[in-house]
């Protein structure tokens, strides 16, 4: 099955820690990725959340589809509070699957974090997939950056 990678860099003004929260809360993935419209049937396991995502596609501004995708989540300390990851992976109708990593740093204004997707779909399906995912990747870091600012007072 073709696959590709895409990897995206960007400052976040948070802690790491506090990105690493964010990121390991399924609920807050709704408009984080634009197409993610609501998260469902959240479990819990040991180390692992797995949760029913719902993607909402828009097609000729008239249609709708609503996309249900499998997702688990891991997030982990990497030893140090100024490091940790998430990752997991997606698995989609049609065929598409996708790992991805959010690997976390600190950084003069809070964080730095490397988001990558790791995408395979069947063949026809990769190039729509993987233009709809650099679109998540672009607008992802613009709005944790958002949603994560400090006040100006706070710094």
């Amino acid at each position: 099955m073709p696959s590709t990678e895409l990897t995206r860099a960007y400052e976040v003004p948070a802690a790491p820690v506090e990105v690493l929260a964010h990121l390991a809360e399924p609920e807050n993935y709704v408009g984080l990725s634009p197409l993610l419209v609501e998260v469902r049937d959240v479990r819990r396991e040991e180390e692992i959340t797995h949760y029913l995502a719902v993607e909402r596609f828009r097609f000729l501004g008239l249609i709708t589809h609503d996309n249900l995708i499998r997702v688990s989540l891991h997030a982990e300390r990497d030893g140090l509070p100024e490091e940790g990851s998430v990752s997991g992976d997606v698995v989609s109708p049609g065929g598409v699957r996708m790992g991805y990593r959010f690997a976390i740093h600190a950084h003069d204004a809070g964080s730095r974090v490397v988001d990558t997707l790791q995408l395979s779909a069947p063949f026809g399906l990769l190039r729509f997939a993987a233009g709809k995912a650099a679109e998540v990747q672009a607008a992802r870091g613009r709005v944790l950056a958002q949603r994560l600012a400090r006040p100006s007072g706070d710094r």
